[in-house]
């Protein structure tokens, strides 16, 4: 079957944008920030600060707790369905001369499960703590960049795992409402 030129262009864009973004990663200090902003969307975190902000932030911590159960439960079998259906191989497989800097868990790609993770939590933080809304997007928006930089999502992937992430997390806010 042949591949739909529409894809193709979307695919040579998503490449480009891989590429152009990776490059920066050989830049050593780039590299390594790149790494520590990743293991920020690895999960510990998130059970952290849903635990303290449950046990200390009163009505909206726990709100903001429930939520993340919920939104997580909904999240992580949407996001392992969807990779394993779509089984897009990792950029390091399919683009020659990438700059992978890292190992990933598992072999493919879309979505991106740490930004999936990080959108998920910024949602609920934005509902629950308005205030830190920003810093959290902002925070998210790192953390998925982090994985086109080490070589281990296309943009696209990103664009996915923020969708879900986002997706997920107003479903729970609703469901818990």
């Amino acid at each position: 079957m042949k591949t739909p030129a529409a894809l193709l262009k979307i695919h040579g864009i998503d490449t480009e944008l891989l590429f152009w973004l990776n490059r920066h990663s050989r830049i050593r200090a780039i590299g390594f920030i790149s790494r520590q902003i990743s293991r920020l969307g690895d999960g510990p975190l998130y059970a952290a600060v849903g635990l303290a902000v449950w046990l200390w932030g009163g009505l909206a911590g726990a709100a903001f707790f429930y939520a993340g159960l919920a939104a997580y439960a909904l999240e992580l079998p949407l996001y392992w369905v969807l990779k394993n259906s779509i089984r897009r191989d990792r950029p390091k497989k399919g683009v020659r001369d990438l700059n992978a800097l890292i190992t990933p868990s598992d072999k493919f790609s879309f979505p991106s499960g740490h930004t999936a993770a990080a959108f998920v939590f910024a949602t609920l933080v934005a509902a629950c703590f308005p205030t830190f809304a920003p810093a959290v997007y902002i925070l998210a928006v790192c953390i998925g960049l982090s994985r086109i930089m080490l070589g281990v999502h296309y943009p696209s992937d990103i664009a996915a795992g923020a969708a879900l992430g986002v997706l997920c997390g107003e479903t729970a806010l609703l469901i818990m409402s």
